[in-house]
């Protein structure tokens, strides 16, 4: 504000007093601009919850607790925690809580994830031994012992090449060769390729399945310097825009259906998110004189300046991004931060969208209550056959798909801010 401005409105009588003003400072200030010391405050508050509340330990069915699974073989066990146990979430929040360790420079958070990834693999072999086809999501390492589709080993493969370049034990290489082999000769695809699941009909392209695949093939290309892994990650992210990209509205439906070769019904705001997660992790590691390298560019570029359009004046997006009256939606908005941050960051796109992600990231942190838990985190949600399914997705307090993608923006957040 002009210091000549302000006295003239002091002499004047204009404001009443000093102190309505300043009150009023605030107005004066860039639209979207973050605070670095709150974005790193409320980011430590959701890292934190999650060290207090991992226990590293089992339950069984009468309350009683085991700090490991050599238990009686008639007890039946389960993980305590939910931050202890082998879902594509725990993939994301040890890939979270490893980048918010290295910028923050704290290593407490590097030694959750090594200490997470060892009572796994410590443990896991328990339930293997007794595993007699229970459904593996409601069985302690379930998606550890059945590899099937993306989302037993995807996410949780690239947090694990992650902690293996950190903590390099043959096991865990072991397992990333496993996943490495089934990724590659097992899964399920399209002719041309194309991951695809086996359900809710055969065979379907999932929007989720982007980040389920592509985190895990990029970091396999930074690890073992084959281009193979990139030729296929790109691949994947090339032909995914082609069968989901609404080249009008700018966003990329949930799901395609090959038997009918139509789309699903939804913009869903979290597949959209995992899909541009996956299109920055690919570009982040990646050569630069890589073939497809402007054409994976032009995609990215796409679908930001689409998903951009979308932004509601809170800063978040909606849980359908083209519905206004469906509920705002914190995961989704969380990875928009985090990737469009990222890509402004790294010179992906143009600089004038960092606004698009410091008003995303003050809408974020308007959903980190005091104890880090977070709020409006749609639950788990599979492919819906009317809007009326998304519509109605609950958003449980804390719940787990939010808070590796929050912890992603935060860190995001506080480089962009240094």
């Amino acid at each position: 504000m002009d210091v000549s401005l302000f006295s003239k409105i002091l002499w004047t009588g204009l404001l009443p007093s000093v102190s309505i003003l300043l009150a009023s400072w605030s107005i004066f200030e860039p639209a979207g601009s973050t605070d670095l010391s709150l974005t790193t405050k409320k980011t430590r508050m959701v890292a934190d919850s999650v060290l207090k509340n991992a226990t590293f330990r089992f339950v069984d069915h009468g309350g009683v607790r085991y700090s490991s699974a050599a238990a009686e073989d008639s007890v039946q066990l389960a993980t305590e925690s939910p931050y202890n146990d082998w879902r594509y979430w725990n993939g994301v929040i040890d890939i979270g809580m490893l980048k918010l360790g290295d910028v923050l420079h704290d290593t407490s958070y590097q030694n959750f994830v090594i200490r997470s990834i060892e009572f796994d693999f410590d443990n896991s072999k328990y339930f293997e031994g007794r595993y007699d086809g229970q459904d593996k999501w409601s069985y302690p390492f379930g998606q550890k012992i059945v590899m099937q589709e993306l989302d037993d080993y995807g996410a949780m493969g690239a947090g694990l090449i992650e902690i293996y370049s950190r903590d390099p034990q043959t096991r865990y290489l072991a397992y990333i060769d496993s996943a490495a082999d089934y990724l590659e000769t097992k899964q399920g695809r399209l002719g041309d390729r194309t991951l695809v699941r086996s359900f809710p009909r055969k065979w379907t392209l999932w929007a989720d399945d982007l980040y389920m695949s592509v985190s895990f093939l990029s970091r396999l290309g930074e690890l073992t310097g084959n281009e193979k892994y990139f030729n296929d990650a790109s691949t994947q992210v090339i032909n995914f825009h082609k069968y989901l990209f609404d080249s009008t509205k700018g966003l990329m439906y949930h799901c395609w259906y090959s038997d009918s070769t139509k789309n699903g019904v939804a913009f869903w705001g979290r597949a959209n998110g995992w899909m541009m997660l996956a299109q920055v992790d690919l570009l982040d590691r990646i050569p630069k004189n890589f073939s497809r390298r402007d054409t994976l560019l032009s995609i990215l570029r796409q679908h930001i300046h689409g998903v951009a359009k979308y932004q509601s004046d809170t800063g978040l997006w909606h849980q359908l991004l083209d519905k206004p009256d469906s509920y705002l939606e914190t995961s989704c908005s969380a990875m928009f931060t985090y990737s469009i941050a990222r890509a402004v960051d790294a010179g992906y796109v143009d600089g004038s969208f960092a606004t698009i992600a410091e008003h995303g990231w003050l809408g974020v942190v308007s959903k980190i209550q005091q104890d880090g838990k977070i709020e409006g985190v749609c639950t788990g949600t599979g492919v819906g056959e009317d809007l009326i399914f998304y519509y109605n997705r609950p958003t449980p307090l804390n719940d787990v798909h939010g808070i590796g993608v929050v912890l992603l923006a935060g860190a995001q957040m506080i480089l962009h801010n240094k």
